[in-house]
């Protein structure tokens, strides 16, 4: 039996599938590993690609674009390995990226999700942004990395080398314990695209497991293939989502302190739209707390359904202080310069 499913959503991405698809499958032939695609309805000659070049490859098509979210949950569903490996399709894998991790897996029932180093394939000395080696968030929801501090990206010279618990695995190489993932509801298709993973990651912190990134496996990710990353419609995603995210995990008494301060911090970052005449971002910003206003009773009642589970609120892996604070007055560019 294959107990690692190594699942690659794809749209429209027969030129991505035709330059990473190879060292996917080279490097991750196992007896105990699968690689698998799912297709989100594309409208190019994606599925006939691998049926031409990958005859023997699992493919689950789906009936229309799902999304990132719900495109993977469907195809998921259609699974029944052991563990998953959510892996985009602009991701260049290494020769021995699957067995540290599986190995951990084997030995670590507390561990339910885990992502490996994930470095920038354009530039193979520096960590990549989504994810670099390992995820965190601050007490204001603001995502950094280990190796990637806002924008500022550090070059990987073993300084976090070392396997560690972190708040969120990247969902650029996500590997998460199946059983895990369906029990939880796979990733929330109300986010689409975009942090949805660490949605994901806080509500398996929220149920007393770990997660963990081990640097002895390392992938190369492209970052941006699908939408790039200075996008107006990512911005809005990254906006909303975030305060999509918030509004589910945090605990009650931290809630509405919370979401106040975001909303001036978000109202900060609409004036510097206006006055910089980012106009495209200023209405990305708008449109995303129009969105959350509108979805808040749909997100009501998640946190309803999420509160009576939640076993542990506090998480090392949150920094107390503000990453934005940290990184525009106190100049604390690298993860090495903060103190959680």
């Amino acid at each position: 039996m294959n107990k690692i499913a190594v699942v690659i959503l794809n749209w429209n991405g027969k030129k991505l599938l035709e330059q990473f698809l190879p060292s996917v499958t080279k490097f991750s032939n196992r007896e105990w590993a699968e690689v698998v695609v799912i297709d989100n309805d594309s409208t190019d000659d994606s599925i006939d690609f691998i049926k031409s070049e990958y005859p023997d490859l699992k493919t689950i098509v789906l009936d229309k674009n799902y999304g990132f979210a719900d495109g993977y949950n469907k195809g998921l569903d259609q699974l029944d390995h052991d563990y998953f490996v959510l892996l985009n399709s602009d991701v260049e894998v290494s020769e021995n990226w699957l067995d540290p991790i599986y190995n951990l897996f084997e030995k670590e029932t507390e561990i339910v999700a885990a992502q490996p180093k994930i470095k920038a394939f354009n530039k193979k000395t520096d960590f990549e942004y989504a994810g670099a080696s390992g995820g965190y968030i601050d007490h204001l929801g603001y995502p950094f990395c280990r190796g990637r501090v806002l924008d500022t990206i550090e070059t990987d010279s073993g300084q976090y080398d070392q396997l560690t618990d972190v708040m969120w695995a990247s969902g650029a190489a996500l590997f998460i314990r199946s059983e895990v993932y369906k029990k939880l509801g796979g990733l929330d298709a109300d986010f689409f695209a975009h942090m949805e993973e660490i949605d994901l990651c806080w509500r398996i912190k929220n149920r007393g497991f770990r997660i963990v990134c081990h640097p002895e496996s390392v992938v190369y990710h492209v970052g941006g293939a699908t939408l790039p990353n200075h996008s107006s419609r990512k911005l809005h995603l990254n906006f909303r989502n975030n305060l999509f995210m918030l509004y589910k995990n945090l605990p009650s008494e931290k809630l509405i302190t919370t979401l106040l301060l975001r909303m001036i911090l978000d109202g900060v970052a609409g004036v510097k739209f206006l006055l910089s005449l980012e106009f495209d971002n200023l209405m990305a910003l708008l449109k995303a707390h129009y969105s959350f206003y509108g979805n808040l009773s749909k997100m009501r009642e998640k946190r309803r359904i999420l509160n009576p589970l939640v076993t542990t609120e506090f998480h090392k892996e949150i920094y107390t202080g503000s990453i934005i604070a940290d990184y525009f007055i106190q100049n604390k560019k690298k993860f090495s310069d903060l103190r959680f």
